[in-house]
């Protein structure tokens, strides 16, 4: 039971690229839709376990949103210039990377020899795996092509740096997980709302996305509990096998093309990745 409850993040966030696709809108309405669907969740979540909010806790949660916002706005908008199936797995590697530095360098996680070796393998294949989601057999002669990829990497930079923000601060302040729920899910509406202001967010699209929002805060929500029931290197190497789901489920279900000689690599980049995020949670443990 422990393990399907850990599955459903994977599930739930894995889903969030091709739900979003389908419900149509661009990356502000769907950030916007997506942070109030969390917003309504994290309601129900504080009236169910009442968690005691402080002043630095609402402070980190309203921070920790906004970065969220800027992190998940930015992925949207990577998703429309290169794919779901490129975009994916390319930030869920740089996530772990950066996180994986930031706990070296900023909360000194590797403490012995062996975490230092197992934590730099996972860091060599992490690499290969997000190269390897790289590969096309395509000769990109356009400049339209070419201008679509260079704002597919400076989005997927700029969506990195949010995540990587976001996740940091959390850690750093060392909040409680279930109180900070309410707080966190307000600021990502408001900084949503804030990265927003000159765009036409009044729309059904930005409505139809709050189901997006209410999966990602359904993830959220059974990630802690797995953390609770099975640990941290367990629960969050599962979580991390959703880019299978989001990256196959584009190509079947989006219809996103892909050679053979592609597809093969992409299939093989995705496992190394999460190959990659076991071997850090292994160091994690």
């Amino acid at each position: 039971m422990e393990i399907l409850i850990a599955l459903i993040p994977a599930i739930a966030w894995g889903s969030i690229g091709l739900v979003s696709n389908k419900l149509g809108g661009n990356s502000y309405q769907q950030t916007v839709g997506m942070s109030a669907g969390a917003v309504l969740f994290a309601i129900g979540v504080y009236f169910v376990y009442q968690p005691t909010i402080d002043m630095k806790i609402i402070l980190v949660g309203l921070l920790s949103g906004a970065l969220w916002s800027l992190g998940q706005m930015q992925q949207f908008q990577s998703m429309k210039f290169i794919g779901v199936s490129n975009t994916l797995p390319i930030s869920t590697g740089l996530q772990l990377i950066v996180n994986t530095l930031a706990g070296v360098l900023l909360f000194k996680e590797w403490t012995s020899t062996r975490d230092i070796i197992l934590g730099i393998i996972a860091i060599i294949v992490l690499i290969f795996g997000v190269t390897f989601t790289t590969v096309s057999d395509t000769k990109e002669t356009k400049d339209d092509s070419k201008g679509q990829k260079k704002s597919g990497a400076r989005a997927l930079l700029f969506s990195t740096l949010g995540y990587g923000l976001y996740t940091i601060t959390i850690n750093a302040a060392g909040v409680d997980a279930m109180a900070v729920i309410l707080p966190q899910a307000v600021g990502m509406l408001v900084g949503s709302l804030l990265f927003s202001m000159k765009q036409e967010i009044k729309s059904q699209y930005t409505l139809r996305n709050i189901l997006t929002g209410l999966l990602w805060a359904l993830g959220n929500v059974f990630m802690l509990i797995s953390m609770e029931k099975i640990g941290l290197a367990i629960s969050f190497s599962l979580s991390q096998t959703g880019i299978i789901i989001s990256t196959l489920g584009s190509i079947w279900f989006l219809g996103e093309t892909k050679t053979k000689r592609e597809f093969r690599y992409i299939l093989l980049g995705c496992i190394l990745v999460i190959v990659g995020g076991v071997l850090l949670g292994y160091v994690k443990s």
